[in-house]
């Protein structure tokens, strides 16, 4: 993934947005800023992620190469490349990477969880193109998983950002994005404060602004 990858990482996640709305919501968030769409589907099999695509989802991979912006699929690295989706993203109990290689090749962007800078350390070294790090706040989508905090961001960005993108996520939103910052954060994953926002378009634009902003 290219170093110079955009500060916020959006996701399309079925557990906030209807099946008949996912397209609509795609839409803003890329009209939005996003630099990343990642499609998540939690509780759901590859076969069901699949069904997605060749009903409400046809369009979703024409629109983000439209918008040059990479489609990643979370979880599922065989969906992935069937949909001609730009990357997968897997978690800690997901796999190594030379698994989800040997299904989509290497030409896909594949991308890791994690959850301490150990965990972090350990992505770069077995060569993801980039990571996911936190929750950093306790948050619905992660249930049972504490808050990792904020302190570790700073080393993680040393010795991870300067060489793959770290997003940061988990329970950030408008309210606590400028600590998120001010922690070290260079990149974010915003969820539900997108997703549930009354003008998605005009929410994404505004955190795009605040990242841009204070980077």
């Amino acid at each position: 993934m290219k170093s110079d990858t955009g500060p916020l990482y959006g996701i399309l996640d079925t557990g906030y947005v209807e099946k008949q709305d996912l397209l609509r919501v795609a839409e803003a968030l890329l009209a939005g800023g996003v630099a990343i769409l990642q499609l998540r589907a939690k509780g759901h099999d590859s076969a069901a992620v699949l069904s997605m695509f060749q009903d409400t989802l046809t369009d979703l991979p024409r629109m983000c190469r439209e918008a040059g912006v990479p489609l990643i699929i979370n979880d599922f690295p065989e969906v992935a490349l069937a949909i001609g989706a730009d990357g997968v993203h897997i978690g800690q109990d997901d796999g190594s990477l030379s698994q989800v290689r040997a299904t989509v090749g290497d030409g896909m962007i594949v991308g890791r969880s994690t959850h301490s800078l150990q965990q972090a350390k350990d992505a770069l070294a077995e060569g993801f193109d980039y990571i996911g790090f936190g929750p950093l706040f306790p948050t619905p989508t992660k249930q049972g998983r504490p808050g990792i905090g904020l302190e570790n961001i700073a080393e993680v960005e040393k010795n991870v950002g300067s060489h793959i993108p770290v997003f940061c996520i988990g329970g950030i939103k408008p309210d606590n994005l400028e600590l998120v910052l001010a922690s070290g954060a260079r990149r974010v994953v915003i969820v539900s404060a997108l997703l549930q926002a009354q003008d998605i378009e005009n929410a994404t634009r505004s955190v795009l602004k605040t990242l841009t902003t204070d980077l």
